[in-house]
């Protein structure tokens, strides 16, 4: 079998398949869920987080988590198969262990002794297995449907072994089990029931008003006696930027996400606060419905992909704090990047030549904009309008509102703004919002070729092959794809001196990775 690194830990494809064991950035290989050395931290105290999302219609189903503030709650609640840690690499959870066949089709899952969930039940691979299946069949509208689709059979031997069969070779297959929405949760009679809050994670829920708050308090009986540090957690919606930077500053939370990176320079003089900013493929964009006209043109869209000057928003809108995207999702950080790729450059006569080519002389559009869809997406909005007009294309810029954004807007309007966290890999990403018919198919693109391509590089073994294969899906999705990229944002947190971080933050998604609930502490 070739070997490869996978992730940013350094773990070949060998020592993937064949075990849950992690390797560190200093090059030490730890027993998955252990972390090198470091001062022992504080235990106690209540962690308050102001989050920039947050909806009336955030719920318990996991099908549907979409923001930062349920997907930091069910991180919260909730243990996964495997986990992502800080420095990229992967680790076990609820699954110890992990052994594939040959052609990685069959997957043997070693379920950890001893995890128990909030009700006071131990965790059994039948409940390991009624929570993927919650999220796979013809009848499931789940995020994560794309992802475990591909499952053929699971089926136990014994109260802590999974064997999982899929339909074909899947080498990335230990880091799906991590995505947000498979938290591994209680089952009856064969299935989950998606209402419950409860879960096996290191906190327990004391009250939820979706769109406002929820209360947490600690699980006592967690297994990781190395994590879940905090008495409680207090995770508040609090989509407005200003009054999110204000509940830092006046101490009535500890942490706060997405940053107005406005106010950076002020917050950073402040001694009471530090910024703390991570790089991973977080990136900001504005997907278009490609079913409707004008956008079912490809050429549209490239004149709207030349129409945007990306490096000023990179500059005016991140402040620095990120890299011009180039309309493809896979970052620099990624194994299989492209970095070669022309660039889609603000050119106001390519969007002309282009204009012409789909028989028009200019274009008459309008984009739906909130700070929910990404902090400054309404500058930015207004950036592109201003540099669109240079190639006849007017821009007109709707502001929604905040509440209600991701279901009222986000996949409803024909071109709206957007943003993702990126995924562990690129098979992840790719079939999670470009592939065709995914629910988060945000564009609504169908292309046979990639289509075909995802099929092939999902499966295939040989590294050079799989690299070739994902080099020309970026390429197709640069050139035809429907989400305009314009940049890479770094995820930029504020932070009370009073509250601990690792000396490793997980760029991976917002927030360590979702988990500064669990990995943080009390200084």
């Amino acid at each position: 079998m070739t070997k490869r690194l996978i992730g940013q830990g350094g773990m070949t494809r060998r020592g993937l398949l064949k075990s849950g064991m992690a390797m560190t950035a200093a090059g030490l290989v730890l027993p998955a869920g252990m972390t090198m050395a470091q001062a022992e931290p504080k235990k106690g105290g209540t962690l308050r987080i102001g989050f920039n999302s947050g909806s009336t219609v955030d719920n318990y189903d996991p099908g549907v988590w979409d923001t930062n503030f349920v997907q930091v709650f069910a991180q919260a609640r909730h243990n996964y198969l495997t986990e992502i840690a800080a420095d990229g690499s992967l680790v076990g959870e609820v699954a110890e262990s992990w052994e594939a066949s040959p052609d990685a089709m069959i997957w043997t899952l070693k379920i950890r002794s001893g995890i128990t969930f909030h009700s006071g039940g131990t965790v059994t691979a039948e409940d390991v297995i009624a929570s993927i299946n919650y999220h796979r069949g013809p009848e499931s509208t789940s995020a994560a449907k794309p992802i475990v689709d591909p499952i053929v059979e699971m089926k136990s031997d014994g109260p802590n072994t999974v064997i999982v069969t899929l339909s074909g070779g899947n080498a990335d297959f230990p880091y799906l089990m991590s995505d947000y929405h498979l938290p591994i949760m209680p089952a009856k009679d064969g299935k989950i029931d998606p209402t419950s809050s409860d879960g096996c994670g290191p906190y327990k829920v004391d009250s939820f008003e979706p769109g406002v708050n929820a209360v947490l308090s600690k699980h006592q009986g967690y297994w990781k006696t190395d994590r879940g540090h905090f008495d409680g957690l207090l995770l508040l919606a609090l989509p407005d930027p200003v009054a999110r930077q204000n509940a830092l500053l006046t101490g009535e939370v500890d942490v706060i996400n997405q940053l107005d990176l406005t106010t950076v320079s002020m917050m950073s003089r402040n001694s009471s606060i530090r910024v703390v900013s991570v790089t991973g493929n977080q990136h900001f964009c504005f997907p278009m419905d490609t079913r409707a006209a004008p956008f079912n043109d490809n050429n549209v869209r490239l004149a709207l992909k030349h129409a945007l000057d990306r490096q000023e928003m990179v500059d005016k809108i991140l402040y620095g704090y990120g890299a011009v995207g180039n309309d493809n999702p896979i970052g620099p950080t990624q194994q299989y990047y492209a970095a070669d790729l022309p660039v889609n450059s603000y050119d106001p006569d390519k969007a002309k030549f282009h204009l012409g080519k789909a028989g028009l002389t200019s274009l008459d559009v309008s984009l739906w904009v909130a700070e929910a869809g990404f902090t400054g997406a309404t500058d930015s909005g207004s950036l592109y309008a201003e540099r669109a007009k240079a190639a006849g294309i007017n821009i007109t810029v709707e502001r929604a509102p905040n509440d209600g954004y991701w279901s009222n807007v986000w996949m409803q309007k024909p071109w709206v703004a957007s943003y993702w966290g990126g995924r562990a890999t690129c098979d992840w990403m790719f079939s999670t919002a470009y592939a065709a018919g995914a629910p988060w198919n945000e564009s609504y693109w169908d292309n046979e070729r990639f289509n075909t391509l995802l099929l092939q590089g999902r499966s295939e073994l040989d590294d050079a092959k799989r690299a070739e294969i994902y080099h020309e899906m970026q390429a197709i999705v640069s050139n035809e794809g429907g989400v305009v990229i314009p940049m890479f944002a770094s995820f930029v947190m504020g932070v009370s001196n009073a509250v601990a971080t690792p000396d490793v933050v997980g760029a991976n998604w917002d927030l360590d990775g979702f988990r500064a609930v669990e990995r943080w502490w009390f200084a």
